[in-house]
């Protein structure tokens, strides 16, 4: 059965995918209950906030990790830089939002916004989207919280913990990463 989409691309049963797309949806799917685990009860045992924060950042982990896990080296690293970028500048504006000002929906759209104007003027306009969803999500988050400051912190951890977990698991079906230059497979 083939049924055209927007792009012109067709939607189409691939036999031949299914043995790969089984391998690569129990990787991912083993990788993001171990991103959530690690995050959700390992670094809740450094620093919690609320159990509700805790699976925040669970959830947090696990969108950082389907991001990165795209099973071709070149396409992961690539995904993790940008995630890290991303959500370092996030971390970074909101952070110090944060330290001075409480939550504001006009806080909220300078900090977007300012955080879109440095990725542009640095040349990382790939990173912009992902930028403001985290600090969007990031900030109103934090906004109930009587620490609002930590917020960016829990993040920021979260996120290095699914980039890592969603690397680790392509070089599970990989086997070790290539550097740049050699065959993606």
């Amino acid at each position: 059965m083939t049924a055209d989409n927007r792009s012109g691309r067709s939607f189409a049963f691939q036999p031949e995918a299914l043995r790969p797309a089984l391998l690569e949806g129990f990787v991912l799917a083993i990788a993001t209950v171990a991103s959530y685990l690690l995050a959700a009860h390992g670094l809740s045992a450094i620093h919690s906030l609320s159990p509700l924060d805790d699976q925040i950042g669970g959830l947090w982990a696990v969108v950082a990790t389907v991001f990165v896990c795209r099973f071709a080296y070149h396409e992961s690293i690539n995904a993790a830089d940008s995630r890290t970028i991303a959500t370092l500048l996030s971390f970074a504006l909101c952070l110090a939002y944060l330290l001075v000002f409480p939550f504001s929906p006009i806080g909220l759209a300078v900090i977007i916004g300012l955080g879109t104007v440095i990725l542009k003027v640095f040349g990382h306009d790939k990173e912009i989207v992902t930028a403001g969803i985290t600090t969007a999500v990031i900030l109103v988050i934090a906004a109930p919280n009587p620490n609002p400051w930590e917020e960016p912190i829990l993040r920021l951890a979260d996120t290095l913990i699914g980039i890592a977990v969603g690397v680790a698991a392509v070089w599970l079906v990989r086997g070790p990463i290539r550097t740049y230059g050699s065959a993606a497979t």
